[in-house]
């Protein structure tokens, strides 16, 4: 009797070792199908391990924000790109028509010159924000970025430097103006302006053209993130061709 007990035992045990084995292949099954779907999407290898796309993504990352703040930072890095040159805001359009009628045209243009370049001194000075955040990144904002769409990683460093960068970008910005006292002008034109505007304009310069410039960084960098991702030329080390491999 004890002996049929024991093999019953034995039979059971073994039974349910084999339904646990099962069960971890199967999870692994899943696992491996969900880290190759994600590969297949992001064109990166299922064959790499975790640290080698981690690598390759704060590579990506450091070589856009890089890019970015270059181009940015450089004279007319903003001014003479069409997509991302600040100017008045569209609401105060009748402003702006109204000076220029009143031979105040040069004013204007200096004053929107002076914004681009204010944006341009503080591009050229946040990269050290950058790289710590991509030095800070872990393997689950890795992962969050490979499931997450083509913007991820732009959209992480967003996330994780805006209230940094505005820190650092705004008393740059504001230094940059009040070199032309554009902070100043701005201020009594729209101050009066807003009483009779539904549409209010924020009297205060400096915060706009902070703004416009982070915003101006952040598509700068979804540029060069897409470039990396689709354009093999862009892909200017061995870990980033493995990484980001056709």
């Amino acid at each position: 009797m004890k002996k049929f007990i024991l093999s019953v035992s034995c039979i059971i045990c073994t039974s349910a070792l084999f339904a646990q084995i099962q069960f971890d292949h199967s999870l692994k099954r899943k696992a491996d199908s969900l880290k190759n779907a994600v590969a297949k999407n992001l064109n990166i290898p299922a064959s790499l391990s975790n640290d080698e796309i981690i690598q390759g993504l704060k590579e990506a990352l450091t070589l856009g924000t890089s890019n970015s703040a270059i181009q940015l930072g450089a004279e007319n890095g903003f001014f003479l790109n069409p997509q991302l040159k600040i100017n008045m805001p569209a609401e105060a359009a009748k402003v702006e028509s109204t000076l220029r009628k009143m031979g105040m045209g040069k004013m204007v243009d200096n004053a929107i010159l002076s914004m681009n370049r204010a944006a341009e001194d503080a591009s050229g000075e946040v990269k050290d924000i950058f790289i710590q955040a991509i030095t800070n990144m872990t393997i689950t904002d890795g992962m969050n970025i490979l499931k997450g769409n083509n913007t991820a990683a732009t959209d992480y460093l967003k996330s994780s430097t805006t209230v940094q960068l505005t820190e650092k970008m705004r008393p740059i910005i504001e230094n940059s103006l009040a070199k032309v006292n554009a902070t100043k002008y701005w201020k009594d034109v729209f101050t009066n302006y807003n009483q009779f505007s539904v549409k209010k304009i924020n009297p205060d310069l400096v915060a706009y053209v902070t703004d416009k410039a982070l915003a101006g960084l952040f598509v700068t960098i979804a540029e060069e993130e897409q470039k990396i991702r689709k354009d093999p030329a862009a892909r200017v080390s061995e870990i980033l061709k493995k990484v980001f491999a056709q």
